[in-house]
């Protein structure tokens, strides 16, 4: 920007402008006609003037993605084989994807048949224990244990967390302790107030905030990641929200430009008929990201994915497991 202290400003009556000198005593005169002038008596102009990039446009159909909230569970298994997906995954340009299953078997499955198109991690849901009531098997810290050690999962999550009252503060406490002994992430579904919870319990904790907490608006999702720097959210069934009817709305356009590093795609599969719309969700978030610069797309579309999980995303990916 420019950056400029004026000394003194002299204003006379401007009727048309011919010349502009710009004298060694620093002196910028605008000579009018009818000998009325406008002089400035310039002290320091320092010219570092960024221009304002150009939003990205049609170029963000060419940017490979990844897809931070996707799930594969029981009932996709028959009508979306591991072949089926990766091709919804290739028609879509989407080169990896953050799995998490009900039960975990999903997740598993795809990674081994397509590994490097996959970034597993565990859900806590299996048998009878689900969002709803999952924090009270008393066998959970045991099992999400031995899905760690026998996989190559990235983090803890989804999960769901609807409250932190005295009966799931317990498993919440454990959940954050034993994600950061096993130096993996948590990925969890909740409004601020759990996120909360969990860095009081592990300050250095790696947490991705599914769907940025789904309901929670702009002004609140500044406010948790100007306090947490290892917060990242995905923004799966937000594309709605931050593109309007006339572009990108003004505070969510604010809050990604802000935390750029920290927010990714999502779509979440969590049933089969967004597995059955997956290009359309895919599409949904090209929308807006078309509307940001090229720096600020591709981190959102892949990158900020690349550096927390250690990765390289590319569209050499397409075709391949």
């Amino acid at each position: 920007m420019y950056i400029l202290k004026c000394e003194c400003i002299k204003v006379l009556t401007l009727s048309g402008a011919d010349t502009m000198h710009f004298h060694k005593r620093k002196q910028l005169k605008y000579h009018v006609g009818h000998m009325h002038y406008i002089t400035l008596t310039i002290g320091l102009l320092l010219f570092t003037l960024p221009l304002a990039a150009d939003p990205i446009g049609d170029g963000v159909d060419d940017l490979p993605l990844f897809d931070a909230h996707v799930h594969y569970n029981t009932e996709a298994w028959g009508p979306y084989p591991p072949t089926t997906v990766i091709e919804l995954m290739d028609s879509a340009g989407v080169a990896m994807a953050l799995v998490s299953s009900t039960p975990d078997e999903g997740t598993t499955r795809l990674y081994k048949f397509a590994p490097s198109r996959i970034v597993p991690e565990t859900r806590p849901y299996h048998g009878e224990w689900r969002s709803s009531n999952w924090m009270r098997y008393p066998d959970m810290i045991e099992y999400i244990t031995e899905r760690l050690e026998a996989h190559p999962h990235v983090g803890i999550g989804e999960f769901h967390v609807h409250s932190v009252g005295s009966n799931d503060a317990p498993m919440l406490i454990e959940i954050a302790r034993l994600a950061a002994r096993k130096n993996v992430l948590i990925h969890i579904h909740s409004d601020h107030e759990p996120v909360k919870s969990v860095y009081e319990v592990e300050p250095d904790l790696r947490v991705i905030w599914a769907h940025a907490g789904m309901t929670s608006p702009p002004e609140v999702i500044e406010r948790m990641m100007d306090s947490y720097p290892t917060l990242y959210a995905d923004l799966s069934y937000r594309e709605h929200e931050i593109l309007g009817a006339d572009g990108l709305e003004p505070e969510w356009e604010q809050l990604l430009t802000k935390h750029s590093d920290r927010f990714m795609i999502g779509s979440d599969t969590w049933i089969n008929d967004q597995w059955e719309n997956y290009k359309g969700l895919i599409v949904d978030n090209r929308r807006w990201l078309r509307y940001f610069p090229r720096e600020l797309a591709e981190k959102f579309a892949f990158k900020n994915a690349e550096r927390l999980f250690g990765v390289k995303i590319s569209k050499e990916q397409f075709g391949t497991r």
